[in-house]
């Protein structure tokens, strides 16, 4: 006969086990999208039926779908996801919706508009806001924990939006661009004064004491790992001048795959995120 301790070992494996196949077949998250009252489409993705707000990771890399349904252009937001965060994401221009019939696509689409003086930056920036506005007046996302992330050309709206919008109280890029002089969709539209004044490091006094997270590979000609150095050095000038502690990370790693996120990167940013909203925060917003 087996003893009781033997049997309580089985029908506590079979527990373990019961419950672990039961997290396994629950359906993985869906891209879901929505609009705002005055027709802002956006997505969500780990959107669960909590009533409790959720902190909100804003992710940016392309179309809405791509952005939201790829894993690697997730980037910590799968991390994130696991400890209640929800994603959101809009059309970058010249994305998904966002582009126009007879006008290029893509990087190539922001070079033309923008040496049209269409500030692209300025009108995603304005949806963002009002997808985020829309966002905490229905009670879904909790206004005191906040962030953005985005990869590449992504990234560099990402870090624009947390400029422009002081709620959000950081933000994270992988492999930015910064310049987009530099990149080679820009190149003939170099000169114009709007391509110059959407560099990053016109965000400076913006940025300055804000807590922002860049990561890039050693070896980046796509945007250029140089240009972010010189980002990070103009964050940290702009601290200085203002009498505060600049707040900037800048982490150059091995990468000779070029244009590509360094391995780790995304776990990485997802705790320094984290990091940034202690608990304490958490617990007043709840209290609220």
């Amino acid at each position: 006969m087996f003893s009781r301790r033997i049997i309580q070992a089985l029908a506590c494996s079979l527990f373990v086990a019961a419950n672990s196949f039961a997290i396994a077949q629950q359906p993985a998250p869906v891209v879901e999208h929505a609009e705002t009252p005055d027709g802002v489409e956006y997505g969500l993705w780990n959107a669960t039926s909590q009533t409790e707000a959720a902190p909100t990771l804003f992710v940016l890399a392309s179309s809405i779908d791509e952005t939201l349904g790829d894993k690697y252009f997730r980037q910590c937001g799968n991390q994130l996801a696991e400890q209640g965060w929800l994603c959101v994401t809009i059309d970058l221009p010249c994305h998904g919706k966002q582009a126009i019939d007879g006008e290029p696509s893509g990087l190539q689409g922001w070079s033309h508009r923008l040496a049209n003086n269409e500030d692209i930056v300025a009108e995603c920036n304005g949806r963002l806001s009002k997808v985020l506005n829309h966002l905490i007046d229905k009670g879904i996302t909790d206004p005191n924990r906040i962030a953005a992330c985005g990869t590449s050309r992504g990234g560099f709206l990402a870090i624009h939006f947390a400029a422009f919008d002081k709620r959000v109280k950081c933000a994270a890029a992988f492999a930015p661009v910064t310049d987009p002089a530099v990149v080679r969709e820009f190149v003939a539209n170099a000169d114009h004064p709007l391509v110059k004044k959407v560099s990053l490091t016109h965000q400076a006094d913006q940025l300055a004491g804000r807590p922002v997270w860049v990561v890039i590979g050693d070896q980046d000609d796509r945007v250029g790992t140089d240009r972010a150095i010189e980002f990070a050095q103009a964050v940290t000038a702009g601290s200085r001048n203002k009498k505060i502690d600049s707040r900037i990370e800048l982490h150059i790693m091995p990468e000779p795959r070029g244009h590509t996120t360094p391995r780790h990167s995304a776990e990485r940013a997802a705790e320094w995120i984290l990091q940034q909203f202690p608990k304490t925060d958490a617990l007043e917003s709840t209290a609220k």
